[in-house]
């Protein structure tokens, strides 16, 4: 990194250090900070050595001998809070409810920026100056390499990453941006211009480290011990559904949404022999009244966003009412759900609802609704967040005004709606339009707190009525929202599937696979419906193998692919959903898959016995929003290496040291290939295309049997059948190796040597076996919905 004009750096004196750390001794060593961390899954000493792993000086914060940040403003604050972290802050002359303080320079960096592109959603960005950095960042990671590191690949030793993510402080919260001159901004507001203070001392969280995955893992992690206003995902309550195929009314009927609809597509993907198991019914089930649109005049759009709820219950297309003689609309909601739950073995219904009711929120004269003291207010944007995309939705909520509730009466106003929705068998909501609630803070304390009441709210009402914490965030994608929740364990991780505009299809996987990184440590990420006819198709349903998600779609009634759904969807209705969720991998984080012209976009995860490595061709397709490509770039064919290594937590696969070679399967070429750790195989793909790998080591069972369970190979995510494995002794002598798994199809393993016989379930059963790549194939019988397979030598 380039070096700039230094200045001094003002430390916090020990007394008023992080009730982490110990009030004296070992934190100052001649006027430096020093940080150390251990170990390669290491968990924080807190007691700090004298080696300077990380030091400030002059103005320049340096972690691990490379400079994160130079020319540091005088006016800048570090607090210490473990041995590797601490907190950045700033003070002021002046008391305000929005500061921009500089934070230093950043030069001749690899970075990569999540960022708010629009108020509801983020999306990634890569530079490599502080100018590059967009303004709501809201998790910046840096590359840095000391003296000694030139410039190589993201596996070089001397590399390393510092995070740093801009936090809640008190009334304040924070986002990054950079400017002309390089230097890295903090933007602290509160969102109320009564809510002021002259400094903001705790803005952004840095830490250090050499492995970027853990990195953000064990920051979360000390940052919800810190905090204490959110929890992490491991220790929220998982959802049943999140197990289990679903379908979503949205893009099948949009606000036309009606039983007969409903009934029609479950019937459909049933009688395909992918029956879903999960329903959301989304927008245009509820009672609602739309002043800005006249009956009979043209649709004009936008002038939706002006629907204001009149009660809490279903609207007449769900309820009979006295002149209604259709024989199509059921009594109630209830007999509805009740209805399709029986008919079509659907085991969670929810539905959707705004975070204020509705998108316009709550009628102020309504009977059903003025219990709740709504009052019309008149949402006003931060200037963040209006440097960016303009939101048809925010636009008409700006100019209409929303319903707000009375925040005396939210949780009575969410009780009174998710009670309600219990006695009509509903088992979960999508609960939308959260990030509404930064633009009507002023009177109401700020952004912060009218935020993490609302969610406490909202989770204590799903809590109390909800058994199976049955809730997904939507449109929340602000650090407001990720630092309030502490139930909530689903969110979705970008912005809209549109089936209908071919230039959003790789932006959506690229941004959904670089949010989760972020998201992931606090939610399980959505990665929304998408269509299963559909010229993007299998580009979507290979990202939701690997994504670690649920997996649901939002086909029209009789519209489907089938032969893609059955790859993701064994014929119970569950899925195979891989073990944490789908992130970038290491050679991707600082590189652009959507625009570069060059790279290629790869995310990893891991199941039981092997990991799963997708590869997806996003150039060609779209461009991020606010940036155009200079590069003229178009149905581009790509080439690019995949690698076992490439799988960040592949030494999950064995207990013991391992240094043999790897099974890897290829569902695009249906290929069987054995590579070392660090060996790499060649993918071309054209724009639009996608693989997945399933890979496994391969272990010795005695002196000569060489094993690798792949699972079943006629799904995407094939090892995610597959659960244990173990050799099978007779006497204390080696006959064969048991594999437990379930889902029919086709079995796959790499096995060296050629078996004597098969059994499914003790029944012997022909099996196929491939000399030339060691490819053993065995067929598990329809029907068949758990199994073990026992291979003989």
């Amino acid at each position: 990194m380039a070096m700039a004009a230094c200045a001094s750096m003002r430390t916090l004196q020990p007394m008023n250090l992080s009730p982490f750390l110990p009030a004296k001794g070992g934190i100052f060593r001649n006027g430096f900070l020093s940080f150390r961390r251990t170990g390669r899954r290491s968990r924080y000493s807190m007691f700090l050595k004298t080696a300077a792993a990380a030091v400030v000086k002059n103005g320049v914060l340096r972690f691990n001998g490379a400079d994160a940040l130079v020319g540091v403003p005088d006016n800048v604050v570090m607090t210490p809070l473990s041995d590797s972290s601490a907190f950045l802050g700033a003070t002021s002359t002046e008391s305000s409810s929005r500061h921009v303080f500089k934070l230093g320079v950043i030069e001749d960096a690899r970075f990569l920026s999540l960022f708010r592109f629009k108020i509801w959603w983020m999306i990634p960005r890569v530079g490599k100056s502080g100018r590059n950095i967009p303004v709501e960042t809201q998790m910046l990671l840096l590359e840095t390499k000391d003296e000694k590191s030139s410039i190589s690949k993201d596996s070089n030793p001397n590399t390393t990453y510092v995070l740093f993510l801009p936090v809640l402080d008190g009334e304040f919260r924070s986002s990054l941006q950079g400017n002309a001159a390089n230097e890295l901004q903090v933007c602290v507001e509160t969102g109320d211009s009564t809510v002021i203070a002259s400094k903001c001392l705790k803005a952004v969280f840095v830490n250090y480290g050499k492995n970027p995955f853990e990195l953000i893992n064990e920051s979360m992690k000390i940052l919800q011990k810190y905090s204490g206003t959110f929890a992490l995902k491991e220790t929220k309550q998982m959802p049943g559904m999140l197990d289990w195929f679903g379908w979503c009314t949205w893009d099948a009927f949009y606000h036309d949404v009606n039983p007969q609809g409903i009934k029609d597509g479950l019937k459909s993907l049933s009688e395909g022999g992918t029956p879903p198991k999960f329903l959301i019914i989304d927008d245009g089930w509820q009672d609602t009244t739309n002043e800005f649109r006249k009956e009979g005049e043209p649709f004009v759009e936008g002038t939706q966003f002006g629907a204001r709820l009149m009660s809490i219950r279903e609207n007449k297309k769900f309820r009979k009412e006295a002149s209604d003689d259709s024989i199509n609309t059921p009594h109630s909601l209830k007999d509805f759900v009740s209805d399709i739950k029986k008919t079509y073995g659907v085991k969670y219904v929810y539905v959707w609802h705004a975070l204020m009711g509705y998108w316009g929120g709550l009628h102020p004269n309504s009977e059903g609704t003025k219990k709740y003291n709504p009052k019309l207010k008149f949402p006003k944007q931060s200037k963040g967040n209006l440097s960016h995309k303009r939101d048809i939705a925010m636009d008409r909520m700006e100019e209409y005004g929303v319903g707000t509730v009375d925040p005396n009466m939210i949780f009575e106003f969410y009780d009174d709606l998710h009670s309600y929705l219990v006695s009509q068998k509903i088992d979960g909501v999508k609960v939308d339009v959260q990030n509404i609630l930064e633009t009507v803070a002023t009177g109401s304390g700020g952004r912060v707190s009218l935020a993490r009441h609302f969610h406490e709210s909202l989770e204590k009402s799903i809590s109390n009525n909800f058994r199976d914490n049955g809730i997904i965030c939507c449109m929340a994608n602000s650090t407001d929202s990720v630092y309030s929740s502490k139930t909530s364990v689903i969110t979705r991780a970008s912005d809209d599937y549109y089936p209908k505009n071919p230039k959003t299809q790789t932006l959506h996987i690229a941004a959904v696979a670089y949010n989760s990184l972020f998201f992931g440590e606090v939610f399980v990420p959505d990665w929304d419906m998408f269509y299963s006819l559909h010229e993007s198709a299998e580009f979507h349903a290979i990202a939701r193998a690997v994504g670690g998600c649920g997996v649901y779609v939002s086909d029209k009634p009789g519209k489907h692919d089938f032969d893609i759904l059955k790859r993701l969807v064994l014929p119970n209705g569950s899925v195979l959903r891989a073990k944490y969720h789908g992130r970038p991998c290491r050679d991707c984080l600082f590189v652009d898959p959507v625009m570069d012209g060059i790279s290629l976009m790869k995310i990893w995860n891991m199941n039981e016995l092997s990991g799963v490595l997708a590869v997806f061709n996003c150039q060609g397709a779209g461009n991020w929003p606010g940036l155009e490509s200079s590069l003229d770039i178009s149905d581009v064919d790509l080439s690019g290496e995949i690698s076992p290594s490439d799988i960040d937590y592949i030494s999950e696969t064995w207990s013991d040291s391992f240094e043999g070679d790897f099974a890897v399967f290829s569902f695009k070429t249906g290929r069987l290939s054995r590579v070392p750790m660090h060996g790499t195989l060649n993918v071309t793909l054209k724009t639009l295309q996608c693989d997945v790998f399933t890979v496994c080591p391969i272990k010795k069972y005695d002196q000569e049997i060489e094993f690798a369970p792949i699972g079943l190979i006629n799904m995407y995510n094939s090892g995610g059948a597959a659960d244990k494995v173990e050799a099978v002794n007779n006497d204390c002598s080696f006959v064969g190796i048991r594999i437990g798994g379930r889902g029919e199809g086709v079995f796959g393993a790499y096995s060296n040597s050629r078996p004597k016989f098969c059994c499914v379930d003790g029944v012997d059963l022909e099996f196929d076996f491939s000399c030339e790549n060691h490819f053993l194939t065995v067929n598990i019988p329809s029907g068949t919905t758990s199994w073990e397979i026992a291979v003989h030598y």
